[in-house]
């Protein structure tokens, strides 16, 4: 599914004394199937756009394309929409209610009128995507799961609506690095499998500069920088204006090419950065 925004504004309490305008003239496109990386310092408007997106907020101004359709206009099926575009807020677990996981993942699709008969099949495709098992999990109380497969089981709730963009908003945040390593590695297969659209939304640079094709980025509602990982993260200083930081591995390796090391200006995987750095202490010993 493509994504079009054409010149996208937003304000909050417009003509109220405590007016504010999160979003302003921001324009962009996203292919079907891309992994785009959404960032910006806490206040840039991420998360108003995300749910422009989503059709959780209408823009101000400007218009919202999915495969050429204007979602911004009002006589639009927000449903529709929300089916197309799913959402996972930042901590989605704490939304999980129900009394078994299998009805909690079932709850988006029994809104969206799935037919019965076909409930039970979308929970269980859900649930395998994350990589959980339904025979075991499914009539379990999603209150005595851990926190990384609370997380999942949320994400599956959002995955059985079967939507053609899947938007997750700090989808890692709060969890302990093995959590962290399983949410990520989900959502790499789906992309990988699914052919699934999917927007990161996240302050870890080294998530963004891992896992996204494209990257954009917000800094006081305007949207100020857009590219790949090695054309966005190559820009330090521009990168650092928006009050963000480098990804650890390009952090490190700028700090050894101003000690003399010939290295790469972007490089995001350990593996590789040791490779050069072993080849370069080789050079340096001949």
């Amino acid at each position: 599914m493509r994504i079009e925004a054409k010149h996208l504004t937003y304000i909050y309490g417009p003509g109220l004394p405590w007016e504010k305008r999160a979003l302003s003239d921001v324009s962009f496109s996203i292919e079907s199937g891309e992994f785009i990386g959404l960032i910006g310092e806490t206040g840039s408007g991420k998360s108003t756009l995300v749910q422009i997106l989503n059709g959780l907020l209408r823009p101000t101004e400007g218009t919202i394309l999915l495969d050429g359709s204007d979602i911004s206009n009002r006589k639009v099926d927000l449903h529709r929409i929300r089916a197309q575009v799913g959402l996972v807020f930042q901590f989605p677990e704490q939304q999980l209610f129900a009394e078994t996981v299998a009805d909690d993942v079932a709850f988006g699709p029994k809104n969206l009128g799935v037919p019965k008969e076909e409930i039970g099949k979308r929970v269980d495709e859900a649930l395998l995507k994350v990589g959980l098992r339904p025979q075991s999990l499914r009539d379990r109380s999603p209150f005595t799961l851990s926190g990384g497969e609370k997380r999942l089981v949320s994400i599956a709730g959002v995955l059985a609506m079967r939507p053609k963009v899947l938007i997750l908003d700090e989808v890692t945040a709060g969890l302990d690095p093995k959590g962290k390593k399983e949410i990520l590695a989900r959502i790499q297969l789906l992309h990988r499998v699914e052919k699934a659209t999917i927007i990161l939304v996240s302050h870890d640079m080294d998530e963004i500069a891992l896992l996204s094709q494209r990257i954009l980025i917000l800094k006081e509602g305007k949207l100020i920088l857009e590219g790949s990982p090695v054309e966005i993260f190559t820009r330090a200083q521009d990168v650092r204006s928006a009050g963000l930081d480098l990804p650890t591995l390009p952090r490190i390796l700028s700090d050894l090419r101003c000690r003399g090391f010939q290295l790469p200006t972007a490089i995001f995987e350990v593996g590789e950065a040791a490779r050069w750095i072993r080849k370069e202490l080789f050079r340096a010993a001949d």
